[in-house]
């Protein structure tokens, strides 16, 4: 049985330190919001609004604390007030304590920020002091309880892999896909572009339905047909390397020629041309760094 303290008891938190429960971990959820303690207390959880470390056995704390977004930007001040607290109460601590960070948070935040608070505020360093990981969360708003006890996927991040393998020993009873990585940015990348991608996609038959529609077409059987024609689509390999752009005959065509169809249609269809720019500038970067080389052998 592990001991765990949930930092952030929203939506994530709250599911995270239920599941944690149900497996059979003792469990502490911290929390500012007195309505949300309150709810919690009523379910006869161990609530606080304070993170007291002091005499407490080696324990996992998990920062699952709000992330929103202002404009083109994460605003993490509730973010950076929770793990400052976090540091605080590391500062009394005697125990070997791992503060996990499962909110979504852009790329570098990790050894970032929160190294350099915890660091800051507990007077301890990071591998002495206590340990560090990036463990981001894949729940769903409306089943965020039964994605934590039956995940499909699981990300673990640390430099130390004695911490990845704590961390794994602790999640892996939870079944599902697990993958790891030494630099907590990498599982951070992998959080963002998750949901980047979800969002993509979304929009991209979002496009495709304003076509249909002109064209007096149902979108619904096309959309299936082609999740199942499409490699992009069923093959989890295609396309993902990376650093190339795409060529040949047929993607380059009907990229470009599906844009003066829209055009006809009277129909703007930014993420097509979008898609359109991104290898446009891949196919010059390339050119580039040829020529470059070519300089270089000559």
């Amino acid at each position: 049985m592990a001991r765990i303290f949930i930092v952030g008891s929203g939506v994530v938190g709250t599911a995270t330190g239920k599941g944690f429960l149900h497996a059979g971990h003792e469990v502490t959820f911290i929390d500012i919001s007195h309505q949300r303690l309150e709810y919690l207390r009523s379910q006869e959880l161990d609530a606080r609004d304070v993170l007291d470390l002091r005499n407490a056995p080696d324990a996992f704390i998990f920062l699952t604390l709000p992330t929103p977004n202002v404009g083109h930007r994460y605003d993490l001040t509730a973010f950076e007030d929770g793990t400052a607290s976090v540091g605080a109460a590391l500062a009394d601590a005697t125990g070997d304590h791992t503060v996990v960070v499962r909110s979504t948070v852009p790329p570098g935040t990790t050894e970032g920020l929160v190294q350099t608070l915890l660091e800051k505020h507990s007077g301890k360093s990071v591998g002495e002091g206590f340990s560090l990981a990036g463990n981001p969360e894949f729940l769903r708003a409306a089943t965020a309880l039964e994605d934590f006890r039956h995940p499909w996927m699981t990300v673990i991040a640390s430099r130390s892999n004695r911490t990845v393998e704590r961390l794994t020993e602790l999640l892996a009873p939870f079944g599902g896909e697990l993958r790891t990585f030494s630099n907590p940015a990498a599982a951070e990348l992998v959080k963002c572009a998750h949901n980047i991608y979800n969002a993509t996609k979304i929009s991209f038959w979002n496009e495709m339905w304003l076509v249909s529609q002109t064209l007096g077409l149902d979108l619904d059987p096309i959309a299936q047909t082609v999740a199942r024609s499409a490699e992009g689509s069923y093959n989890p390999l295609y396309g993902i390397r990376g650093g190339a752009p795409y060529g040949g005959v047929c993607l380059p065509k009907d990229t470009q020629g599906f844009l003066g169809l829209a055009e006809s249609l009277s129909l703007d269809m930014p993420l097509l041309k979008a898609v359109v720019q991104v290898n446009d500038t891949l196919i010059e970067r390339a050119d580039r760094e040829a020529d470059e080389l070519a300089a270089e052998l000559a």
